[in-house]
C-alpha cells in the first residue's frame, strides 16, 4: 500500500504542458522496511572491511584493484544480482603497487621517518643512503640554478612548510548555518567550486592548467635524471602530525618522462633536514623502496549488477560510486564508503523483495581519480558521447543517476545540479528522512565526482550533501584514509536514504524530469566543467 505526503512545497512538478499539480507520492511502508534492514541488519561495515583492511588499496589497475573488484563481483553474486561482471573500458595505461618503503634519518643523529612513495614512482635499486640537498624547482627558469648540484643526491624538492597550531578539531558536521547557506541559489562564477591543490610540489591543479602541470613535472623529472639525483621528497600538499596528503609522482599513461624515486614525508620530518642543511650540518638518509609498473593489461574496467525491474525494465535507475583509491591509506572514505553504501542499498533492496518497475543498476566507477575516467567511458559507450551530444538508443530510458562520492559523512540533502524541476520530488522522498538529518535541497552543481558524466549528456544526475566529518583535515588522499576513520551509523543512514531514493525512482510513474539537452561540449568546455569536489568549507 502507498501513502502520501500531505505536506509538500507549493511547487508543482510539470510533467507536460497543461499538466495538473499533484503530489509526490511515497510508500512509507516500503521506506519503513528500507530503514529497518539498513539500520537494524545492516552488512556495510562488512563490505567496507573487505574494500579496505583486505583489498586496500585500490588503484586504478593495480592488483589491489582487481582483487577488490573480483571480491564484489562475488559479493554482489551473493546477494543475488544479476548480469554482475567487471566491464572493462580503456585502455587506461600502467598500474602501479609497492610493497615496501622505509625512510630514516641516519645522521646527525637516528630518526625514523613517516611517509609512503607516489604513485607512478619507480622504487630504489635496494637500500639508498644519499646526503640529501634542499632544492626547491617551481618553474623551468629553477633548473640552471641547481644544475651541476644534484648527482647523487636525494633532492628535497619543495619548499619548507609552516605547520601552523591546530585552532579547531579536525571533524565537523554541517550546521544548520551551513545547510541554510546551501539552500540559496548562487548566481554567476560563483556558483563553480574552487579548485584545491593536486599537485605534490607544484602549483595548484585545476582542469585548465592541468596539462601545463603534467608537462612542467615531465621536463622536472627530466632534469632530475640527467643531472644524477637518486630520490626525491616531498613535504606533501598538506597535513601535519603524521597525516600526509599526496597522490601520484608519474604518469600512468606514460606520456612523460618518470621521476628518480619520488616519496613524501611528513612536514615535521622534511623541515628539520632542511634545517639541518641550511646550518650546514651534514645529514644522511636511508631510502628504500619496492614499487612496481603493471602492465599486462591496460584496460580498466567498472563493476555492474542489477536487479531486474518488472513491467520497465528497460528503464533504468542507476546508483554510483567510484571504486578506485589513492594508495597513502586503504581509500576507506574516498571512495569504500561509497562503494560499500552501494554494495548496501543494492542488499537491502533484495532482502526485503522491493517490487520494482524499472531496473536498478549499481555501476562502481575506475579511474575516477585521473579524471571521472571510468564513467565518462561509460556513459559514452552506452548513452552519448558529450563531443557531438549524438544519443544512442538506450539514453531515453535512464531514469535517474545517484552518486555517493564525499567520505564518511551523513547524508544531509542533495544537490540538484540546476534542475529545480525534481525539487518537489525530492522533497517528498526526503521526508521520511529528515529524523535522520536529511533536509536540504540544493539548486547548485557540484563537481569533482562522476555524476558529472551522466549530466554532461543531460541525464539527471545527483550528488547528495554529505557531513564533511574528516575529509579534507584528515583522510582525502591521504595516509589516514583507513577503515577506522569511518562512522558506521553514517554509512547505515546514507544506504537507506540511497535504497529508497532508487525504489521510489524505479516505482514512479513518470522518469524524472531532465533538464534540456546540452550542446556539444569540447573538450576544453568539460574541463572547466569538472571542477575538484567540493571542500568542507562550500
Amino acid at each position: 500500500m502507498k501513502l502520501t505526503f500531505g505536506s509538500l512545497s507549493l511547487f508543482a512538478l510539470v510533467l507536460a504542458p497543461g499538466a495538473a499539480f499533484c503530489q509526490e507520492k511515497v510508500d512509507l511502508f516500503t521506506v519503513h522496511r528500507i530503514k529497518n534492514e539498513a539500520l537494524e541488519n545492516s552488512k556495510v561495515m562488512e563490505h567496507l572491511f573487505y574494500l579496505t583492511d583486505v583489498h586496500g588499496p585500490r588503484l586504478t589497475n593495480s592488483p589491489g584493484f582487481r582483487a577488490a573488484g573480483e571480491w564484489t563481483v562475488g559479493r554482489l553474486k551473493e546477494i543475488g544480482l544479476s548480469g554482475v561482471k567487471l566491464e572493462t573500458w580503456g585502455p587506461f595505461g600502467r598500474g602501479w603497487s609497492y610493497s615496501r618503503f622505509a625512510a630514516h634519518l641516519k645522521e646527525p643523529g637516528y630518526s625514523p621517518m613517516i611517509g609512503f612513495p607516489l604513485a607512478w614512482a619507480p622504487g630504489t635499486e635496494g637500500v639508498l643512503v644519499a646526503e640529501p640537498v634542499h632544492a626547491p624547482i617551481r618553474a623551468e627558469a629553477d633548473f640552471e640554478k641547481f644544475k651541476g648540484k644534484l648527482k647523487g643526491k636525494i633532492v628535497l624538492i619543495d619548499a619548507v612548510r609552516e605547520t601552523p597550531m591546530a585552532t579547531a578539531t579536525p571533524g565537523r558536521r554541517l550546521s544548520d548555518a551551513d545547510l541554510n547557506e546551501r539552500f540559496f541559489a548562487q548566481i554567476g562564477s560563483s556558483r563553480r567550486p574552487p579548485p584545491s591543490p593536486e599537485t605534490p610540489g607544484g602549483p595548484s591543479a585545476t582542469p585548465l592548467n592541468r596539462e601545463a602541470l603534467r608537462q612542467f613535472a615531465g621536463k622536472r623529472n627530466q632534469f632530475l635524471k640527467s643531472e644524477g639525483a637518486v630520490a626525491v621528497l616531498s613535504a606533501g600538499l598538506r597535513g601535519d602530525g603524521g597525516t600526509i596528503f599526496a597522490s601520484a609522482g608519474g604518469s600512468f599513461e606514460g606520456r612523460y618522462p618518470d621521476p628518480p624515486p619520488y616519496a613524501v614525508i611528513t612536514p615535521e620530518h622534511y623541515n628539520r633536514v632542511v634545517r639541518l642543511l641550511e646550518k650546514k650540518i651534514p645529514v644522511k638518509i636511508e631510502l628504500e623502496i619496492q614499487a612496481q609498473f603493471h602492465t599486462e593489461t591496460k584496460d580498466s574496467f567498472n563493476v555492474v549488477g542489477e536487479l531486474p525491474g518488472t513491467s520497465k525494465k528497460d528503464e533504468v535507475v542507476i546508483i554510483g560510486a567510484h571504486f578506485d583509491s589513492w594508495h597513502g591509506g586503504t581509500g576507506a572514505t574516498d571512495n569504500a564508503a561509497g562503494s560499500a553504501v552501494m554494495i548496501e542499498a543494492m542488499r537491502v533492496l533484495k532482502a526485503i523483495d522491493a517490487k520494482l518497475d524499472r531496473t536498478v543498476r549499481i555501476a562502481l566507477w575506475g579511474g575516477e581519480e585521473q579524471g571521472l575516467l571510468g564513467s565518462k567511458a561509460y556513459v559514452k559507450d552506452h548513452y552519448a558521447d558529450p563531443e557531438t551530444m549524438a544519443l544512442k538508443g538506450p539514453h531515453p530510458k535512464v531514469a535517474g543517476y545517484f552518486n555517493y562520492d564525499n567520505g564518511t559523512g551523513k547524508i544531509r540533502g542533495v544537490y540538484l545540479q540546476g534542475n529545480d524541476m525534481v525539487r518537489p520530488v525530492f522533497e517528498a522522498w526526503m521526508e521520511p528522512f529528515k529524523d535522520l538529518g536529511m533536509n536540504t535541497l540544493s539548486i547548485r552543481n557540484t563537481g569533482g565526482t562522476d555524476h558529472l558524466s551522466f549530466d554532461a549528456v543531460g541525464l539527471p544526475g545527483f550528488q547528495f550533501i554529505q557531513d564533511p566529518i574528516e575529509y579534507d583535515t584528515r583522510t582525502h588522499h591521504s595516509n589516514m584514509d583507513v577503515y577506522d576513520r569511518i562512522q558506521a551509523a553514517d554509512l547505515q543512514q546514507a544506504s537507506a536514504v540511497i535504497a529508497s531514493f532508487a525504489y521510489h525512482a524505479a516505482t514512479r510513474a513518470e522518469m524524472l524530469p531532465r533538464k534540456p539537452l546540452p550542446k556539444p561540449q569540447p573538450r576544453r568546455d568539460r574541463r572547466e566543467a569538472e571542477q575538484p569536489k567540493p571542500t568542507s568549507n562550500n
